[in-house]
């Protein structure tokens, strides 16, 4: 469900590497590497998500600290998170998913694309807000998942808003809401889960740059702001816009603020993971 953003930010640090050398004729010296998804050594780029949150509660002994062992360098773009149905499922919106939810949902079946993963959380994240307790059906990823959807085998499915539109399209599901308190310009016309009654509901799925913990300052705003720059061409913002990306806003890109958004991200996808019980060795 990342692969196509991954490669996208993988184009753009290969555009970064460029844009540093510019900004600072002393550093690199040597070749810069992008590494998923754990902290490197020397010259090397962390393209870190909310898959790195997730894993620090998911995993008994995680193999890093996210939150201490790198240094954030820039928030570059968020996929939201959407609520799809089966397309008999009798509701039209959230409101309409709730109340027929809440009678249902000793019967009712949510999918995923597996224990742990992003959409999984998303829902149980949903389901805590509204007061609901749905089975659980994981699948070895999104794909299965969405063909038992498509054939009304489950109920409900929380995916990325870039991985569902054919099928929405076509009207083999439907969409209820967009997981997020505003509207996504990929989705104009769906209202979001804080229009529909969810005050500030918020499930998107994040990717960042990040370097070794003990980078100097200079190195790191050399590529905070060359990311910044080439953020804000339009072929950049176009591409992220295609698969279902947002452009983090200005507001959200400093170091610092991706240091404490990093903090809260932990803290809020921990709450599920232990609420469901789910633990990798």
């Amino acid at each position: 469900m990342i692969a196509r953003p991954l490669m996208l930010l993988a184009g753009l640090a290969g555009v970064l590497c460029g844009a540093g050398e510019a900004a600072a004729e002393t550093w690199p010296s040597r070749p810069v590497t992008m590494v998923v998804p754990f902290a490197p050594d020397g010259y090397q780029f962390v393209l870190g998500s909310r898959a790195d949150a997730i894993n620090q509660t998911l995993y008994k002994t995680p193999l890093y600290n996210f939150a201490a062992d790198l240094a954030p360098v820039v928030l570059v773009a968020e996929q939201p998170t959407i609520l799809v149905a089966r397309k008999d499922l009798p509701a039209a919106n959230l409101q309409d998913f709730i109340a027929y939810a809440k009678p249902n949902q000793s019967t009712m079946q949510m999918g995923s694309a597996g224990a742990g993963s992003t959409g999984h959380l998303d829902c149980m994240l949903l389901n805590a807000a509204v007061g609901i307790k749905v089975t659980h059906i994981p699948y070895r990823g999104g794909g299965p998942a969405m063909q038992d959807l498509i054939a009304g085998r489950i109920d409900y499915f929380c995916t990325l808003s870039g991985t569902a539109m054919p099928q929405i399209e076509s009207g083999l599901i439907k969409v209820l809401a967009i997981l997020t308190r505003d509207r996504s310009p990929v989705l104009p016309n769906l209202a979001s889960a804080h229009e529909q009654g969810l005050t500030d509901f918020e499930a998107t799925t994040w990717f960042g740059f990040f370097l070794p913990k003990r980078t100097p300052e200079p190195i790191i705003q050399s590529i905070h702001d060359a990311t910044v720059a080439t953020m804000e061409t339009p072929s950049v913002q176009e591409r992220l816009k295609e698969i279902g990306a947002i452009v983090a806003a200005p507001e959200r890109r400093s170091p610092q603020y991706l240091q404490k958004f990093v903090a809260s991200e932990i803290a809020k996808n921990a709450a599920p993971i232990r609420a469901a019980g789910i633990s990798i060795d």
